[in-house]
């Protein structure tokens, strides 16, 4: 009984520092912010008052401005993430649609489009599971993105992405249409409690694939893990290493657990009822034409962006800011 008081204390004085951290990640900006707006208030009267203001000091007034206006918009985007996960890193996975090696090709590209988004950020990405297409593009991904409200951001993109375009596997350069889902899942910190049991796992090993030479690997270091009660199977093999292919596999597993847990919590919930209406296999989310014209359209907000290809290069932030400003908080 002691020992279950000690475990207690120290659980309730774990969550007591990190919610002041939380605290101060909200205070510290918002003193900040209004002493800049204070100061510069009394700038501007200061500027106001001489009958020949200074020009230069004029424009530095405005260049604050413009500054604080920015800051101000960042904190706003920062009171849309205030979900329980959102903090949290992030776990992605993009699958093809039906469409063969079209369709791979268009989850290939939607894998660079989210690096290059994280890398603007200065998140870290990890590439977790990676299955390469027979002819081009890829079968899956599974890539953890980490940096501080990487599942709060992400998880906008969550859904069907559509492309249009000029296939370049067609002969015949015909427009196709193709599908790709994407899936975002907050990743579990170690002292949260998700329960996994041996006798419920089922872990096989299979040798790694490559593209062959000096890459193919030669014993079975590549990990697949089911878990029997749910039937959730993930696999791992960029390691040449089985153990930490074990091991990454377990975390992506843990990761899943997780999501699987809130999502029967939150199950009851209208809002959350119907995310996962839209976010059904043949309800797009975003087109991205790429003929006869350029646009990419994001069918939640109405948000259009004519420049399709400097969103490819990871240009994703006034599609995630449109969804966090229209849906806020209930964003699941």
């Amino acid at each position: 009984m002691a020992e279950g008081s000690i475990w207690s204390d120290q659980e309730r004085a774990r969550a007591t520092v990190e919610e002041v951290k939380a605290l101060k990640r909200w205070v510290d900006p918002y003193r900040d912010l209004r002493k800049r707006v204070d100061d510069a208030r009394e700038f501007a009267e200061l500027l106001a008052a001489e009958p020949d203001g200074d020009a230069s000091l004029q424009r530095s007034l405005e260049e604050e401005g413009g500054k604080i206006a920015a800051a101000l918009e960042a904190l706003e985007l920062q009171n849309m993430l205030q979900g329980p996960d959102d903090a949290r890193d992030a776990l992605l996975t993009i699958h093809p649609g039906a469409g063969g090696t079209e369709s791979q090709d268009w989850a290939e590209m939607l894998l660079r489009m989210y690096t290059r988004w994280a890398e603007r950020h200065g998140f870290t990405v990890e590439i977790l599971d990676l299955l390469q297409g027979e002819e081009a593009g890829i079968k899956s991904a599974e890539v953890e993105i980490r940096g501080r409200y990487a599942f709060g951001l992400l998880k906008a993109e969550k859904g069907v992405h559509r492309l249009v375009r000029i296939s370049p596997f067609d002969a015949q350069s015909r427009r196709h249409t193709s599908f790709a889902s994407v899936f975002v899942y907050p990743v579990v910190d170690e002292d949260i409690e998700i329960e996994i049991r041996d006798e419920d796992l089922r872990v096989d090993t299979f040798r790694a694939s490559g593209k062959g030479g000096q890459h193919v690997n030669k014993t079975s270091s590549a990990v697949r893990i089911t878990h029997l009660p749910s039937g959730i199977v993930v696999s791992c093999q960029q390691e040449r290493s089985q153990f930490k292919n074990k091991a990454t596999a377990l975390k992506m597993l843990k990761a899943r657990l997780y999501e699987r847990a809130v999502e029967q919590r939150e199950a009851k919930k209208a809002e959350v009822d119907k995310q996962k209406t839209d976010i059904a296999w043949g309800n797009q989310i975003r087109s991205y034409v790429f003929q006869p014209y350029t646009m990419v359209n994001d069918h939640r907000t109405e948000l259009k962006v004519g420049d399709v290809q400097k969103v490819m290069d990871g240009d994703l932030d006034q599609f995630i800011e449109a969804y966090l400003k229209r849906f806020g908080s209930k964003a699941a």
